[in-house]
């Protein structure tokens, strides 16, 4: 099968990597980034702690230590851990094992793009239960089972959601993973962004993630990531958390063809990171919080412009244009003005844009003026 052309990186790569590169990034999902120097500093630590670090294979479920502080994050036992090349493989990889005739996979709409055309790519039906932007992207295990049918294999929930920053409550999730339960029906919580919230949602932070559900729920895989809230997208490492023994073994199975093994070096720097994550996701939140006030009060002033749904988590919203034109046009000016914003129509929701407040330390408000200065002449 032939892939369909991956919008949303070829918008990204073609000006994020451009010579001059953009000046102000507002269409990054991921935290705001990291030297090698700055992480091996945490703690008092210093660049030549990897010097040591042989260069050879990792074990293919990941190296002990790794998995070991993965298992403390999650809190679960290490061995329920696995190790991958970023959450895309652990995708991949997800989707390759589900793959059986007339099976359908259940997934948001709108979704990280990846994850349809590798479903369909292995000879997975998608099908999709909606998200809505008048009930600010919400969601509730009722709407996502009245979409559930015979031939449903998995359900995908994206919780803090990319890219609308909504949530699926503890409670929710708990729902959900009942009824699932009852249908044979695997459950696969992506939460890359956890423990980042906002608003209301701001008390889920501290509390364990959708590991929790482990313990109760065989039919739940979950997975994270070193990009999202960790701020690490460099390092290309993902983990899954599961606790059926005979499905991590063809997971496993499923990564050894795929990718053999991660690299020693980024799971060294991993591990490391982990061991201070309270100062990673500090300096994620605080730019995160600021950015995301400033871009509250921008979303306010064009209000008559923008529908703006407030993340409740994460490091991306999903505003539109009230009058429902495809909002293309409008992110290719403000890519010319400095300012780069994904469009909706890379999730085919063309009256969108995702616009980031994670990454950009500093000049978030600078690249706001601009935004207002594009949208003056542009209405």
């Amino acid at each position: 099968m032939k892939l369909p052309p991956f919008k949303l990186d070829l918008w990204l790569a073609a000006h994020e990597f451009a010579t001059p590169p953009i000046r102000f990034n507002l269409a990054s999902s991921t935290g705001p980034a990291w030297t090698l120097a700055e992480i091996a500093a945490l703690g008092g630590g210093d660049v030549r702690a990897f010097d040591e670090v042989k260069l050879s294979y990792a074990p293919p479920a990941g190296g002990k230590l790794l998995r070991e502080r993965l298992a403390a994050r999650e809190g679960v036992d290490a061995e329920r851990v696995l190790v991958m090349t970023g959450a895309s493989e652990v995708l991949l990889t997800l989707c390759c094992h589900l793959a059986a005739p007339g099976a359908s996979l259940l997934v948001p709409k709108p979704v990280y793009p990846a994850l349809p055309a590798m479903a369909r790519a292995w000879g997975l039906n998608v099908r999709e239960y909606a998200l809505d932007p008048a009930r600010g992207f919400a969601q509730e295990a009722d709407a996502v089972l009245a979409q559930v049918d015979a031939t449903t294999r998995a359900v995908f929930v994206n919780t803090p959601h990319n890219p609308t920053g909504s949530i699926m409550t503890a409670t929710e999730q708990r729902k959900l993973a009942t009824a699932l339960a009852a249908r044979d029906v695997l459950m696969i919580v992506d939460e890359v962004y956890h423990p980042l919230y906002f608003g209301a949602a701001s008390s889920n932070i501290g509390t364990p993630g959708a590991a929790r559900l482990l313990q109760d729920f065989p039919n739940v895989v979950v997975l994270g990531d070193f990009a999202k809230a960790l701020s690490l997208p460099g390092l290309r490492l993902g983990w899954l958390v599961d606790r059926d023994a005979v499905r991590r073994e063809a997971l496993l199975d499923l990564r050894s063809y795929f990718s053999i093994s991660s690299s020693p070096l980024c799971e060294a720097i991993g591990a490391h990171a982990l061991a201070h994550s309270a100062s990673i996701l500090g300096r994620l939140e605080a730019v995160a919080r600021a950015n995301l006030a400033l871009l509250s009060a921008f979303m306010e002033m064009h209000g008559g412009l923008f529908a703006f749904p407030a993340p409740a988590g994460g490091t991306t919203c999903f505003p539109c244009l009230r009058d429902g034109r495809d909002a293309r046009p409008l992110a290719e000016r403000l890519a010319k003005a400095g300012v780069l914003v994904a469009p909706g129509d890379c999730f085919d929701m063309p009256s969108h844009l995702r616009i980031g407040f994670g990454a950009q330390r500093e000049g978030y408000a600078a690249a706001l003026d601009v935004f207002s200065e594009v949208i003056s002449d542009w209405r």
